[in-house]
């Protein structure tokens, strides 16, 4: 069984857990508060020495960055290539709303929520709803263009990743997505088709909502 070292509230956490799901590998779960100093600890850091979550340990073979593990579960545990193309134009598709996740939305994240929760403010700039906007409506248009998810016509990791982001900023009420078909309509499918879908993200966009919105209430 792989050592799975996470917070709930954490979308990159989060979207792990999803791909484990999807392929049907069972997760050892290990509470992590990087909050706390949890992965500053020797032991923590010999497996990762950016003391980040998540982070897995397979049998000894220790990898964090979220997108990296999901890409080892796909490869190494799926039972066919469906989560993870090995067709290369389809999965370079894949790799670039990954990265889209990485550089634009999750980047998005960090910039302006992820200090809430830290303790570093308990407000949001006025520049971030707008920007937010902007990259939602991207993400509409590539849910449009692709056949109903983010990477073609069924879930691939990077819904995984994704929604594990989108699902935060809804229940934290960030913004209005009814304008959003695509993505509403998107979100529904995914939480109603995903694998285990309330217990690996559901839950934990729930808590990461109330502690966001009880920060910003202080």
């Amino acid at each position: 069984m792989i050592d799975f070292y996470y917070l709930n509230p954490s979308p990159f956490s989060r979207s792990v857990m999803l791909t484990a799901k999807a392929v049907g590998v069972e997760l050892n779960l290990k509470v992590t508060n990087f909050m706390k100093g949890e992965t500053k600890t020797p032991e923590y850091l010999k497996m990762n020495p950016q003391h980040t979550i998540p982070t897995i340990d397979d049998d000894g073979f220790y990898l964090y960055e979220s997108r990296a593990i999901q890409r080892y579960l796909a490869n190494k545990y799926g039972k066919d290539d469906s989560f993870y193309p090995k067709d290369p134009k389809a999965r370079a598709v894949v790799d670039q709303r990954l990265d889209f996740d990485l550089g634009t939305l999750s980047n998005w994240f960090i910039q302006y929520i992820l200090p809430i929760p830290m303790g570093k403010t308990n407000a949001i700039p006025e520049d971030a709803k707008p920007k937010l906007a902007e990259i939602v409506q991207f993400l509409d248009g590539f849910i449009e263009k692709s056949g109903g998810f983010v990477a073609g016509d069924r879930i691939t990791i990077a819904d995984h990743a994704i929604v594990a982001m989108i699902s935060s900023l809804e229940a934290a009420e960030l913004m209005d997505l009814s304008p959003y078909e695509n993505v509403t309509a998107w979100l529904s499918k995914c939480k109603a088709e995903m694998e285990g879908y309330d217990e690996a993200c559901g839950q934990g966009a729930a808590q990461f909502g109330a502690m966001l919105k009880s920060k910003l209430a202080q």
